[in-house]
């Protein structure tokens, strides 16, 4: 079991250095505004020129479909697990960014916050320009 979790391990960090190196050098076509594959990824399904980010109605890849074609489903979500889910992100999320923002800054930011709401000054007290008060300026 172990040597099987080990591999299992070992099979998703492969895939996700590649993952990684796809992103990072892929071809930017700024006339199209799209990301293209610079070369061929076989374990990810993705070949040399596919179209791998574009402005509309496109769907990048997904690594956890990807993940899904070579695992069985409980072995994906234990392998990669959704932020929303589990994982590292949302520990993060959780426990260490709240943790490391003390709670009077945030007190402070929050008063800051408030006080910016009560203290701002009317647009020409409320009206249109058409409307600027038309009274005799008292003598």
């Amino acid at each position: 079991m172990d040597n099987r979790s080990e591999n299992l391990r070992e099979f998703v960090e492969n895939l996700r250095q590649e993952w990684k190196t796809m992103w990072w050098s892929r071809i930017e076509d700024k006339v199209r505004a799209e990301s293209i594959a610079d070369k061929t990824y076989e374990h990810l399904f993705v070949d040399r020129g596919t179209i791998l980010m574009a402005t509309r109605k496109y769907s990048p890849p997904d690594f956890q479909k990807i993940l899904a074609e070579y695992l069985q489903p409980e072995e994906v979500g234990r392998a990669n697990p959704s932020p929303t889910t589990g994982g590292m992100g949302k520990f993060i999320r959780e426990y260490i960014v709240t943790q490391n923002t003390p709670k009077s800054r945030r007190k402070e930011v929050s008063a800051e916050l408030e006080n910016m709401k009560k203290h701002q000054q009317l647009k020409k007290g409320g009206r249109g320009w058409l409307h600027i008060s038309m009274k005799a300026s008292p003598k």
